[in-house]
C-alpha cells in the first residue's frame, strides 16, 4: 500500500502570513469598514495606531485556532476586529498613562493629538467593538469578552498601583501580565474553540478550556520575551526606547530576580533606580543583569511557557494552522522585536 504524502509544514512567520493570508485580507477590511465615524479625529488616531505595522498576533491565533479546528463559517473574521480593536484600544490608554513617546517606531498618538483625544478614540473602539460582538448573538462569545476587557481594565490598575514598588514579587509580576497581557490571548484563542463548536457541537468541550490554557501560556511568553527586550535589544528594531519600563517605573521579572540574587550593592542601587525612575544608571543596571544571568533566566521562564503552549497543541488534529501556531510560539520567545 503506497503511503500517503507527507502534508507540508509551516515552518517561519513568513509561511504563517501566506497560509492565512485570505482571512487576515478579511479581517483588514472589516477593521476598515468599521473603524471610519463620521468624527475626522476619531478615524486619524484610529488609523495611525492600527496602520501601524504591528503583525496583529491575537486576531491570527483566534484565526489559526478557529479554521484547525475545522471553522468554515465567516464569525472568526468578525471576532478577528473586534479582538484587534481591543487589543488597540489598550493600547491608546496605555500609552497615555505611560507617557510613552514611541509605539511600533513611530509617534505615539497622544504625542500627536493629545492626551484626551487619545483617550476618548481608546474608548470609541471599546464601544465599536461592543457593538460587533453583539451583532454575532452569541452570549458565550459576549461573555468572555466582557470578563476580558474588565480583567485588562483591572490589570492596567494594579500594575499602576505598583509603579516604583522595588519588592514586587514574582507570583504579583505574572498577575500582571496575566491580567493584562495574556488574557486577551487566552480569550482569543478560546473564542476560536467557540466559533468551531457552534459549526460542530459534537467537538470535544475540552478543546475550549485547553485553548484558553494555550493563549494564557503564549501571552505569559510573549509579555516576558517583551521585558526581556526592553534591557537588551536594538532601539531600532524593538519600536520603542530601551529602559521604557524602567523609566516608568515599571518592575518586570528580570529585576526581580536580580534584587533576589544580586549583592548588597547591587540591590540597592536597581531598587534606587527603580523608586527614581532615573536612566542615568541604565547601563549599570544593564550590567547587573548580564552580571547575575537575570536575562537569561527570564528567557528561559519564557521558554518553559513556550514548551506548555506548545503542549496545549497536542490536542488539536494536524493541520497547516496548528504548524502555523507552534511558529507563533517561537516568534513569541525567540523574536527581536
Amino acid at each position: 500500500m503506497e503511503q500517503a504524502p507527507a502534508m507540508p509544514q509551516i515552518n517561519d512567520l513568513t509561511e504563517v502570513m501566506a497560509l492565512s493570508d485570505r482571512d487576515r485580507r478579511a479581517v483588514d477590511a472589516l477593521i476598515a469598514d468599521r473603524l471610519h465615524s463620521d468624527v475626522v479625529l476619531v478615524n486619524s488616531i484610529a488609523e495611525h495606531i492600527i496602520q501601524s505595522g504591528g503583525k496583529r498576533m491575537r486576531p491570527l491565533v483566534h484565526l489559526l485556532i478557529a479554521k484547525a479546528l475545522g471553522y468554515q463559517g465567516t464569525d472568526h473574521i468578525q471576532l478577528a476586529a473586534v479582538i484587534e480593536f481591543i487589543h488597540t484600544a489598550t493600547l491608546l490608554h496605555d500609552d497615555v498613562v505611560d507617557e510613552s513617546a514611541r509605539r511600533r517606531g513611530q509617534q505615539t498618538a497622544h504625542q500627536i493629538w493629545g492626551n484626551a483625544p487619545s483617550v476618548l478614540v481608546g474608548d470609541f473602539l471599546y464601544s465599536r467593538s461592543f457593538q460587533m460582538m453583539v451583532e454575532l448573538d452569541n452570549p458565550e462569545v459576549m461573555k468572555i469578552l466582557a470578563n476580558t476587557t474588565n480583567t485588562i481594565a483591572a490589570g492596567e490598575v494594579l500594575q499602576l498601583m505598583q509603579m516604583g514598588n522595588a519588592d514586587l514579587s514574582v507570583d504579583d509580576y505574572f498577575r500582571i501580565i496575566s491580567d493584562k497581557t495574556a488574557c486577551l490571548f487566552a480569550a482569543s484563542a478560546e473564542l476560536g474553540a467557540v466559533v468551531a463548536q457552534s459549526e460542530n457541537p459534537s467537538m470535544d468541550p475540552a478543546l475550549r478550556p485547553t485553548m484558553r490554557q494555550f493563549g494564557l501560556a503564549l501571552g505569559q511568553c510573549f509579555q516576558i520575551t517583551d521585558d526581556v527586550l526592553d534591557y537588551q535589544a536594538d532601539d531600532a528594531l524593538l519600536g520603542k526606547n530601551i529602559g521604557d519600563d524602567l523609566a516608568e517605573g515599571k518592575v518586570t521579572l528580570p529585576l526581580i530576580l536580580a534584587l533576589q540574587q544580586g549583592t548588597a550593592p547591587q540591590q540597592a542601587m536597581i531598587r534606587s533606580v527603580i523608586e527614581s525612575s532615573n536612566l542615568d544608571q541604565l547601563d549599570a543596571v544593564c550590567n547587573v543583569l548580564t552580571e547575575l544571568d537575570a536575562l537569561r533566566q527570564a528567557k528561559e521562564q519564557a521558554e518553559r511557557l513556550a514548551e506548555e503552549a506548545q503542549s496545549s497543541l497536542d490536542h488539536l488534529p494536524p493541520t497547516l494552522e496548528r504548524d502555523a501556531l507552534g511558529v507563533l510560539i517561537q516568534h513569541a520567545v525567540y523574536r527581536e522585536q
